[in-house]
């Protein structure tokens, strides 16, 4: 399990847990706003505003998550301005959305605007109100015997309102869930229903892999629950991994991966990958590997005396400026890329 890093700030500490949010038309524009510039060139956009629990105060710094539920996209993690605000432009192929804000180790419940259509400006006002420790849950669910995503399946917490549906890659999230035990509740036509116990973390977000039955199959629904790291979520490593393991993009470690290899240094875990120069020799000639150590670029020869396996929370490895996410790229990146975060 994932430990709390850090200190949390004195403005997080005062505006903790769920935000509620309310979403309605605007007709007219916020002005200067973080996040795409205000021309969307005839897409639609939301405008998101933070507030604080009394809605009069503004809150700059909050996370704001965004997930596009009908379109291929990468999710949109953006922070909200000096005036506490984000506007996003809605990609042309993308007409439904789940967001939520993150302020400090708490979260919001989820909005879903639907029907986004072109030329439209849809606000959301997400309120931060003081309240219990919450986590998140995110999950896939396959077909235990195919493997295959299953889709519109509906999820929920006992004794909770919110009801999350399962997109076409299967996964679902459900976010502001009270830390502690809860039952969670899967049910879709043509599988047997699941009930299981799961343990949400404040601030952090579990995982979960939950492999459903059909019906009458007598096999029994097959649930692997992990917590993430807070750090690289917050870093955006999960969702490169996600997409870059999806698209073939990437090569990902976790802590859990490094355990299991028990590396002597942490190039090790790199220089074992195909077609990769890591140049940590020096001896190597020509093009090698640039590398970042918590975003910070450092001298790939210098590597292992920064850093232990055993202080290394995630490592991603890109091959080229091909697969580079747009963070770590640039000239220097033309033969790969080695990104490791440390816990």
């Amino acid at each position: 399990m994932a430990k709390r890093e850090g200190k949390t700030s004195d403005l997080q500490r005062r505006w903790r847990a769920g935000i509620v949010f309310l979403i309605t038309l605007s007709g007219a524009g916020f002005g200067a706003v973080a996040g795409q510039e205000g021309n969307c060139d005839g897409r639609a956009s939301l405008l998101v505003t933070v507030l604080d629990e009394s809605g009069s105060t503004v809150l700059p710094g909050a996370t704001v998550v965004l997930r596009w539920t009908d379109a291929e996209r990468m999710p949109v993690r953006e922070a909200t301005g000096a005036d506490g605000r984000v506007r996003v432009c809605v990609p042309r192929d993308a007409t439904q959305a789940v967001l939520w804000a993150e302020f400090g180790d708490h979260s919001s419940g989820q909005a879903a605007p639907q029907a986004l259509a072109p030329g439209e400006e849809r606000e959301v006002r997400l309120r931060i109100l003081s309240s219990i420790p919450s986590g998140r849950l995110i999950g896939r669910l396959v077909d235990r015997e195919t493997g295959r995503p299953v889709a519109t399946a509906a999820v929920s917490v006992l004794g909770r309102p919110a009801e999350a549906a399962s997109d076409n890659r299967g996964v679902f999230r459900l976010t502001g869930v009270p830390a502690g035990q809860h039952e969670l509740q899967v049910r879709r036509l043509g599988y047997a229903p699941l009930r299981h116990e799961v343990d949400v973390t404040s601030g952090l977000t579990t995982e979960l892999e939950i492999g459903l039955v059909r019906e009458p199959v007598g096999l029994e629904p097959l649930v692997v629950s992990t917590t993430r790291s807070r750090r690289l979520e917050i870093k955006g490593f999960y969702e490169r991994k996600h997409w870059g393991e999806l698209l073939g993009l990437g090569t990902f470690y976790t802590a859990e991966d490094i355990e299991r290899r028990r590396p002597v240094r942490i190039s090790h875990m790199i220089e074992d990958l195909p077609s990769i120069r890591t140049g940590l020799d020096n001896a190597r000639a020509g093009c090698g590997l640039s590398v970042y150590l918590d975003n910070i670029r450092i001298s790939a020869a210098d590597l292992n005396r920064f850093v232990l396996p055993i202080e290394v929370a995630g490592v991603e490895v890109y091959k080229g400026p091909a697969s580079l996410p747009a963070e770590f790229g640039g000239s220097d990146s033309r033969c790969g890329v080695a990104v490791i975060w440390t816990k």
